[in-house]
Order: structure tokens, then C-alpha cells, then sequence
């Protein structure tokens, strides 16, 4: 029976009522022995639609995608993740529920990088009953509260005529305080060409671009939580022009105004995005904002409110 279930899942579909592997699950990779460089957030949900299984992978970077090809027999899940290639063999995530947590590792060649998922959280909590005033997070004079991570050694984060600006591809730029549930404004100027985003508690992406229609889908373009909802309506795109953003975060729950049209409203982020500082989707994080794609961009006028205690 159980080499039955494993058949089945290939194509997949799951006979099994009870899946231990069913829900969301937030994983911190560390791979600075085994692998170095290959470390960062990734997030693994496994659904049952129909009698059907349904597994989907955010890697550390990317976007969230179905893998088509996977095996579940029993307590034990194996996950095709990356094809072999002239640059490698291929890479798969096996990994075994115990304990309500997912323990294993993922398997590249004869290299191999240990792997804990943990569920995460559901984040049900009410709308604030009022918001303090919105306060600063950039002073147009200096980098006060903020500071450069990723690549910082090339970083091109600095203050212009008031304005926050990253004149090249380089380092990311993030705020010293973390935040839990907030109101977060923001104004950006994003040149014809250009890719950024600004992050979310750090872990969930607002997009930021002006690329060729055709190298994004409506889930990967301006105003859309990166690879998770696509922004509705889809506004004009107004390469190097002041546009502006409100974005409302409770729990897991964000609504998106752009240009003062509402895009996203009230919707729930499944799990993180590409590019997550980390996978601790219960705690409070910092808002950051990517220098890593292209420069060009500009920042004014962030602000945030918070619920009042």
C-alpha cells in the first residue's frame, strides 16, 4: 500500500486522509559549512485540494512556484527543488514530519544542508481600534535609523536634495528598528528599466519596477506582494515619476493603495517572498529596501504608525 501512495503521488494525488505534511512551513537555511553562500529564507506549503496534493517552494530567491514532480509515502516527503545542469547535479529536499515539525536535508551531489521546518503562523488578529500619528522612518538629511546589508562593500545608499537615493546595483538598505503590525507610506520614484522592492517586516515583498511587460506576470509587477497577489486594478505605469504607497500589515493581512487607488485589499500573504531576511514570520522585522537589482531609485516621505497601546 505504501509503495502505492508513493506511485500515485508522482502524478500527484493523495489517498491518504491524514497528511502530516499538510499546511506552511517556514525553514531558516544555513548552509555556511556545508555550502557556503547558500543560506536565507525558504518556505514549503503542501495543500490538499479534491483528494489532490498540491506542493509549492519559495526558495531564498525567486518567486513561489508548484513543483509538479514530487514523492510522499508515509512520514516522508521528497522534493525536486533544482534540475541537474552543466553547473551541477540536481537538488532535492527530503524531509520527514515528527513531532509537528519537518527535519531532513537538502541533497546537491554529495553536499548537503540541514533542513527544520517549522509551521507558521496563522496570525488571525483583529484591525487596531486606532493608529498613533505617522512618524519619520527617514529624515531626508542622513541614513539615521537605516543601514546597509547584503553587499556592503558597494554600497550606494546616500541622501541627495532630501531625497533617500541608491545610485547603483549594490547593497540593500534596512531599518534599524523591526516592526509587528503597522500603516507604512512610502513615495518612489522608479526610473524606466529599473527593479526594487520594499520589504515587509523583511520577509514579504511590495515590488517595485518598470521592466518590460513581458519579463513579469500581474503577480511579479509593480504594486503586487512579489510572486504571492497580483495588484487589481493594474494602474498606469509611470516610469520616473513620484508615485505613491500605503501599505497596511495586520497579522498576515495586507492591504496595498497605490497612487491612492486601493490594488490589494485585505488579502492574506501565504508565506514569505524571495529575498526574506529570515523565516520567522511570528516576529517583528524591519523594512527594508533591495539595491541589489538596479540603482536609479528614490525614496521620500516613509512613514509609519503603529497601533496605540
Amino acid at each position: 500500500m505504501t509503495k502505492l501512495l508513493a506511485l500515485i503521488c508522482l502524478v500527484p494525488a493523495l489517498c491518504a486522509a491524514d497528511n502530516p505534511f499538510a499546511g506552511r512551513w517556514d525553514f531558516n537555511i544555513d548552509g555556511s559549512v556545508e555550502q557556503p553562500g547558500r543560506s536565507g529564507a525558504a518556505w514549503l506549503g503542501v495543500l490538499e485540494r479534491n483528494g489532490q496534493v498540491e506542493v509549492w517552494f519559495q526558495n531564498t530567491t525567486g518567486n513561489v512556484s508548484q513543483v509538479n514532480r514530487f514523492k510522499l509515502e508515509g512520514t516522508h516527503l521528497s522534493v525536486p527543488i533544482g534540475a541537474a545542469s552543466a553547473k551541477g547535479p540536481a537538488t532535492t529536499w527530503e524531509l520527514d514530519a515528527v513531532g509537528g515539525k519537518l527535519t531532513g536535508a537538502e541533497q546537491r551531489g554529495d553536499r548537503s544542508i540541514p533542513l527544520l521546518g517549522l509551521r507558521a503562523p496563522e496570525f488571525k488578529r483583529s484591525e487596531p481600534k486606532a493608529w498613533t500619528d505617522p512618524e519619520p522612518l527617514f529624515n531626508g538629511k542622513d541614513l539615521a535609523g537605516w543601514e546597509p546589508i547584503g553587499d556592503v562593500a558597494n554600497n550606494h545608499w546616500g541622501v541627495k536634495d532630501g531625497l533617500l537615493v541608491n545610485d547603483a546595483h549594490g547593497a540593500n538598505l534596512k531599518t534599524s528598528r523591526g516592526f509587528d503590525d503597522f500603516k507604512v507610506h512610502f513615495e518612489v520614484n522608479c526610473p524606466d528599466g529599473g527593479n526594487s522592492g520594499f520589504y515587509l517586516r523583511g520577509r514579504y515583498e511590495v515590488q517595485i519596477e518598470y521592466e518590460p511587460l513581458s519579463k513579469n506576470p500581474p503577480e511579479r509587477r509593480i504594486g503586487s506582494i512579489y510572486g504571492r497577489l497580483a495588484p487589481s486594478p493594474e494602474l498606469p505605469r509611470k516610469p520616473g515619476e513620484w508615485e505613491s504607497f500605503d501599505v497596511t500589515l495586520i497579522g498576515r493581512i495586507v492591504t496595498v493603495v497605490h497612487n491612492g487607488v486601493t490594488v490589494i485589499d485585505r488579502k492574506e500573504i501565504e508565506g514569505i517572498t524571495g529575498g526574506a531576511l529570515d523565516a520567522n514570520e511570528g516576529q517583528p522585522g524591519p523594512f527594508y529596501i533591495q539595491g541589489d537589482h538596479t540603482g536609479g531609485l528614490k525614496f521620500r516621505n516613509i512613514t509609519v504608525s503603529v497601533p496605540k497601546k
